[in-house]
Order: structure tokens, then sequence, then C-alpha cells
């Protein structure tokens, strides 16, 4: 398709160099054409989150299976099973998540149309209700296909969704990743999704926890809360969370969190995102025949060998996922319109010059688990939606 040429726009790309300040801010940026299956987007928003940051900052393999190869991962090209690896790409752009308006469509784009309202998908170029893998991450925005911390950008019309009419371009921007993570683990298990009056465990005040919260509030769920200080506590209650436990005065909070519960019975969902490091105290939480969906890897190595007995004496599913499908991406901004649901945001947003400050503030842990990020053809503000610790 062609006659889509844009203005000369900023954008972020990676370079040689790894790290946050191997980030390269480009001035003068074009697209001269969209393809048949492309899509033309003016940038209003984007998000960062913990994959960004592991983008910019990882060169070596991260494997799911430590023990492997006598725990030792070699890079390939392709990368191995069970591995994410990020090697530098100069020329990418970064950030896998946004919100935008659609400025042009290729000729073969039949769901979308100039003016639309969208957020971005984060992989794209399968089918609508496949399931994402650890693996797929290599194809993903901002990893393995051009992202969203950009004025403009060209994408898959795969990789794009219609925005909830409910939101802010900030807030929209926010939902892909984090958000869309949280919404499988509460809705992704067919004959397991969350309900009202049912009791919810999540953890910190990162991302996808706090999505985690809120989408259980808004089903009219009761929710447990783990933080690491009184400031945070506050916080998680104001959004909804009925108790808070300090997991640093509290280390083994498995047991007490459970005992919230009524008749002590456990949690019907718990969202684990520390991995190893938190999945044994996440089996002594949950119920039995309830649903612990393992999302992540942010406590490091477990201190002792992780319980899978429990999990078996329990009676429990431990399901673990990545972020989600684009049919499940629909389904939830169905559910944040229907719902009314406004995504948490931090207090700081940066204009496109400054996205590197962002990522300086995200990888600091000084914001509270937020999502945004804004850009338009003037200026491009950066939001999070980010973890902070466990």
């Amino acid at each position: 398709m062609a006659g889509t040429e844009t203005p000369r726009f900023k954008q972020w790309q990676l370079s040689t160099t790894l790290g946050i300040d191997g980030l390269n801010l480009v001035e003068d940026a074009s697209i001269a054409q969209v393809g048949d299956e492309e899509v033309l987007v003016e940038m209003h928003a984007a998000s960062l989150n913990f994959l960004d940051l592991f983008v910019a900052k990882v060169s070596k393999p991260v494997s799911l299976s430590p023990t492997e190869n006598d725990g030792k991962s070699e890079s390939s090209q392709g990368g191995q099973p069970g591995t994410l690896e990020q090697q530098p790409n100069p020329g990418l752009v970064t950030g896998c998540d946004g919100s935008g308006i659609i400025k042009a469509v290729g000729a073969a784009v039949k769901d979308f149309a100039p003016g639309d309202r969208i957020v971005t998908h984060l992989i794209g170029r399968i089918p609508d209700d496949a399931k994402v893998d650890f693996d797929s991450l290599r194809s993903s925005l901002g990893m393995g296909t051009n992202g969203t911390l950009t004025q403009y950008g060209k994408f898959h019309h795969s990789n794009l969704v219609h925005a909830p009419r409910s939101l802010s371009f900030e807030q929209a921007a926010t939902l892909p990743c984090s958000g869309l993570t949280a919404y499988n683990a509460l809705f992704g298990l067919g004959g397991r999704q969350v309900q009202r009056d049912q009791w919810v465990l999540v953890q910190g005040t990162g991302g996808v926890s706090v999505a985690a919260l809120q989408i259980a509030v808004a089903v009219g769920a009761h929710v447990v809360a783990t933080t690491s200080s009184a400031e945070k506590a506050v916080k998680l209650e104001i959004l909804g969370a009925k108790h808070v436990l300090n997991y640093r005065d509290t280390p083994e909070w498995g047991v007490p969190a459970r005992a919230f519960t009524p008749g002590k019975v456990g949690f019907d969902h718990v969202v684990d995102i520390g991995g190893d490091a938190t999945l044994g105290e996440s089996v002594k939480a949950v119920k039995t025949d309830g649903v612990v969906s393992t999302i992540g890897l942010l406590g490091g190595p477990a201190d002792q060998q992780v319980p899978m007995m429990a999990a078996f004496q329990n009676a429990c599913i431990v399901r673990g996922l990545v972020a989600g499908t684009r049919q499940q991406m629909r389904d939830f901004v169905a559910f944040v319109d229907e719902k009314g649901m406004k995504p948490a945001l931090d207090d700081m947003v940066f204009g496109i010059e400054d996205a590197r400050k962002a990522y300086w503030r995200q990888e600091r842990q000084q914001h509270f688990p937020r999502w945004s990020s804004s850009c338009t053809v003037e200026a491009l503000q950066v939001v999070r939606y980010l973890r902070e610790e466990v």
C-alpha cells in the first residue's frame, strides 16, 4: 500500500550496547509505506513493564530449567527450547505495550479502519486462540518485532485489538502485557474462572498483581495481598484489598494468609509472580482443588525445594502461563468496558525524550504498580504498570 509516508518522528531503538544507557533516541524516523496486512498507528501512549527492562538489559539466555546442561545455558542463533534470550538487535524499536489511533490500513486488513482507537497485542501472526508459551516471546513486540516507543508505528494487524471505549489512551496502554496476563490468570482456565465472593491472593504491588487485584474486585471477589511496607499496604487497600500481609515481617505468609478465608479453607485463586521463591507459600495458601497461576520468576531461586508433593496432597492446580491469546485480549477489553475498571497508573509520566528516565525509575522500583505512558505526534509520554518487588 503506497501513499502512507509519515512526517519525520521520534522513536527509541536498541543499539549495539546492552543496558538502559544503550537505548538510542532516533529523531528522524519515517515510514514510507504500509504492507497489505499492516496497519499504521499514530501512538498516543506506551506502557513499560518488566519485559521491557529485560530486553534492554539481558544478553544471555534465561532458562526455565536452571539444572539443564549442568546449570549452564548456551546461546544459539535461534535460541534453545525453554529459554528466553535477548541479543543486541540494533534498530529494533523498543516497548511492547501501547495505544493509539489508526492512520492507514493495508489492502488485506478488514477488522480496522482509519480513526479506530487501538491497543497493541504482544504476539501476532498466530491464530487468535493460540496459547502463548515462553518461546513465543522471542517474536513479541519490542523484542523480536518493532514495538511501541515510537510516535508512529507499523504493525501487523494481528498485533492490534480495538481499545476500550471507557479508557483514556494512558489507561488503555497498560492493558496488553500485565493486564492481559492477570486476566488470563483469573479467567483463562475453563471452568475455573474467578467468581463473585471467591477469595483471591495476589503478591506484591507490581503490574500483574495490581491488575489481578482490580479484576478480582471488579468481579466481586475478596482479595488478600502481600507487600513489603505499610505505605504500600494502604495503597492496596484503597484499590480494594480486604487484607494485606507484610511478607518481610511474615516471610512464611501462606498459612497466615489462608487464615483470612472463611473457615481457613484457603484461596480459590492465587496469582504467583515469584516463581520458585514464592510457590511453596502459594501452595500453602490455596484451597483444595484451587488454582495457583504462576506467571513470573521475580522472586529468584528458592531457599528450599519447591514442595510439589504439597500440591499433590492439596489436590490443587498449579498452572503456568505467559500473557494471553488475542481472543482473551478482546474479552479483557470487553470486561474493562462492562465493569468500568480503571487501571491504576503511576504518578510519573515522561515525554518521549525522557523515556530512558522511565526505564531507570522502573529499575529502581520507584513506581507504584501502575501502568502508563502517552505519546502523540508532538510528544510521547511513557507510562508504567510495572514491577516492584514480589
